[in-house]
């Protein structure tokens, strides 16, 4: 068996060895740009309420996207809305949103559910894509059935 100072020493050499590549080489896992073109990672914009409502309004062609549940629409949504329940947005999106380039605002119950609706698209490869987070937060009217 090791003496306990030599291993004591053999720790402590073995954690700033670890702590040395962390620090000095974060992105060790990540392609280096200088070898070929970066890839665009997919995104999409994060907006508020009141910004949405100034995309609905501008006369330009929007999709509006709800990704709640049926019965959340049911009971209220915003008018010229969609339902394209979170669970069926790849799906659908592929199947039924033929153009990437078209505006898509896209809302919730309380914006966790859109923001990831939003990721999942921009991965399609979908291009204007806002987040407007939830109805909770929508001032303006709504409707139901």
């Amino acid at each position: 068996m090791r003496d306990p100072k030599q291993f004591l020493m053999y720790l402590l050499f073995s954690a700033l060895f670890l702590l040395g590549v962390v620090f000095f080489f974060p992105n060790a896992d990540e392609p280096d740009e200088s070898e070929g073109a970066a890839q665009a990672v997919p995104h999409h914009q994060t907006i508020t309420s009141g910004e949405a409502r100034v995309l609905m309004e501008s006369g330009e062609p929007y999709i509006l996207l709800d990704v709640r549940t049926v019965a959340e629409f049911e009971r209220s949504h915003i008018p010229g809305a969609t339902l394209f329940p979170y669970d069926e947005i790849v799906i659908r999106a592929l199947a039924e949103l033929q153009d990437q380039e078209a505006r898509i605002l896209l809302y919730c119950q309380t914006g966790r559910r859109s923001a990831n609706a939003a990721r999942a698209l921009a991965e399609l490869g979908f291009t204007n894509v806002y987040d407007f987070g939830g109805i909770a937060s929508w001032p303006y009217e709504t409707v139901s059935g």
